[in-house]
């Protein structure tokens, strides 16, 4: 991943901005218990949405408040916990109640998750490349940025096997690069 990853061919966003995430999730209480749960866990994770998919009981850690991802992108199996909102843990425990341990918390294919995550995105009037699961993820990474939050950390949340791939979202982005440009437009400023 470079840094043009975080935008299209003609330069267009492709992660959801501070503006647009809470949009999405409110849009999202509109629907049943099971899809805004996965919504939430897509947004506050930044998880890819096969994982989400893959998530089944035993991989809620109730005692630590996270939820435990098996990353699917990389060719050896590996593990990653991300922590989680408890309204999100609740969410999942009421889920997880009517499955088996083994059982997916979601039964649906790769494109019904889609489907949803875009029709949540056109309720929210999100329009663009931005519009579709990978931006969520993208724009949780971008906020991981922006929060400060240390790059091993969002590594290890996103479950990437290189720094570098994580380093895309630590450019400076947002509120802060706004605010790195007020500054200099202060000093560039004749008055």
């Amino acid at each position: 991943m470079n840094e043009l990853a975080l935008f299209s061919g003609s330069g267009a966003r492709k992660y959801l901005c501070a503006s647009e995430l809470p949009r999405f999730l409110s849009a999202s209480q509109r629907l049943d218990d099971q899809s805004q749960a996965f919504c939430f866990l897509l947004a506050m994770t930044g998880c890819r949405i096969s994982e989400a998919l893959a998530l089944t009981p035993a991989q809620l850690d109730v005692e630590t408040g996270r939820v435990t991802f098996r990353t699917l992108k990389r060719r050896k199996i590996a593990f990653r916990a991300v922590p989680i909102p408890p309204d999100l843990l609740e969410a999942l425990q009421r889920i997880a109640r009517t499955r088996r341990s083994d059982e997916r918390l979601w039964p649906w294919s790769r494109q019904t998750a889609w489907r949803r995550i875009k029709a949540v995105m056109e309720a929210a009037g999100i329009r663009g490349p931005q519009a579709m699961p990978k931006g969520l993820r993208h724009g949780f990474g971008v906020a991981n940025a922006e929060e400060s939050v240390p790059m091993a950390t969002t590594q290890k949340w996103l479950g990437h096997a290189k720094l570098e791939t994580t380093a895309i979202y630590q450019q400076a982005v947002g509120r802060e690069e706004t605010a790195f440009a007020r500054r200099l437009w202060s000093k560039l400023s004749c008055d």
